[in-house]
């Protein structure tokens, strides 16, 4: 399985899955063309992009990420384009941006689903033109040569229906798509994901683990991870910090991990709890709001959009599909009923009310 990008650019994993996610790089790393990953959250979509810069003819030159969703419009604009001094409060000087850094290089566009209407039409000028327009500048600007790669984990062509898409910028990206299968799916890439990431993380410790038992191997393999690798990267590495002893056991892992191995030897009254149980908790029974509770977590990516999804599900459940109870359930105020809605669209954490009426 794809690794993250401050370890290399490896491509992990024994399974037929990531066998052909292999020829598919390969293949495409030889051509020049647009590039649309697509794939949920923490499956490796940069390091895909990674693998199809490095293994194609400009891999000398710089490979470029931004990440679209991280910055409000106006310093996006300038974090791509570059702006000149004075152009706006605190451009004390010119600065490139990373489509001029990355000229006859590739230029990677994470989360290009999260872009504005605005400053997808400045994209899709610069896809067409190839000209630069920095921030504070009339008139032309500099053509550069770059190769672009985008991945989104939304459903563009949701969105274009939406109408929070273009659908001229889909089809300028859209000409190569590469999918990225959840971990879930590979469930025989995780032993060596364990490995690999233990050798990391032993090293910089000077931990004392050597290996991981078998029962624990099996509740990582037997996990859903909705998080997918980044999820078990960090699981891994906090494993290596806490534990002391030579053999990670199961006692060792996460309570989530733990329950899913043996949820099905107890009584259902013993489930061992998860994240979502304990948001939901909080929801219900302490009377937090969802604003103040799961929003901030799920956009600062400390939880995954497979645990607002259940958060939500549940909600569902007791509200028996009604959006408009679990808002209440949830302790928002009738005006948030609508942001609530949007939200959940957004981020494709929506789920079909008609199955819980």
């Amino acid at each position: 399985m794809p690794m993250r990008a401050k370890h290399s650019v490896k491509l992990i994993g024994r399974s037929a899955e990531i066998a052909a996610l292999e020829q598919e790089v390969n293949r495409v790393a030889s051509s020049d063309t647009k590039v649309l990953i697509t794939g949920e959250t923490g499956v490796g979509k940069e390091i895909v992009a990674q693998n199809i810069h490095a293994r194609g003819a400009r891999a000398h030159m710089p490979f470029a990420p931004v990440n679209c969703a991280g910055l409000p419009e106006n310093l996006l604009e300038s974090e791509l384009f570059g702006h000149v001094k004075g152009s706006f409060t605190g451009a004390y000087r010119d600065k490139p941006g990373k489509l001029e850094t990355a000229h006859m290089g590739t230029a990677f566009l994470d989360e290009i689903g999260e872009m504005s209407l605005r400053m997808q039409g400045l994209l899709l000028r610069f896809l067409e033109t190839g000209e630069l327009q920095k921030v504070g500048v009339d008139g032309s600007g500099r053509h550069v040569n770059v190769r672009v790669i985008a991945a989104t984990n939304r459903n563009l062509r949701e969105m274009i229906t939406q109408g929070t898409f273009r659908e001229d910028l889909f089809y300028r990206l859209n000409v190569i798509h590469i999918v990225v299968p959840p971990l879930r799916d590979r469930r025989e890439d995780i032993s060596a994901l364990v490995e690999h990431f233990l050798s990391h993380f032993t090293t910089g410790n000077h931990s004392p683990i050597k290996a991981v038992s078998t029962e624990a191997m099996r509740a990582l393999t037997a996990y859903s991870w909705p998080g997918n690798v980044r999820e078990l990267e960090n699981v891994i590495e906090r494993t290596v910090v806490t534990v002391q002893h030579s053999t990670i056991e199961l006692a060792d892992l996460p309570t989530e991990i733990r329950g899913h191995d043996t949820v099905a030897l107890r009584p259902k009254r013993e489930r061992r709890r998860t994240v979502a149980d304990d948001l939901y908790k909080r929801l219900i029974e302490q009377r937090e709001s969802f604003w103040a509770t799961v929003y901030p977590l799920f956009m600062e990516r400390e939880i995954t959009r497979g645990n607002v999804r259940e958060v939500v599900r549940r909600g569902l459940e007791e509200a028996r599909g009604n959006y408009k109870i679990v808002a209440r359930l949830f302790n928002m105020e009738p005006r948030d009923y609508k942001r609530f809605l949007n939200f959940l669209r957004k981020h494709d954490c929506q789920i079909p009310f008609k199955d819980y009426r």
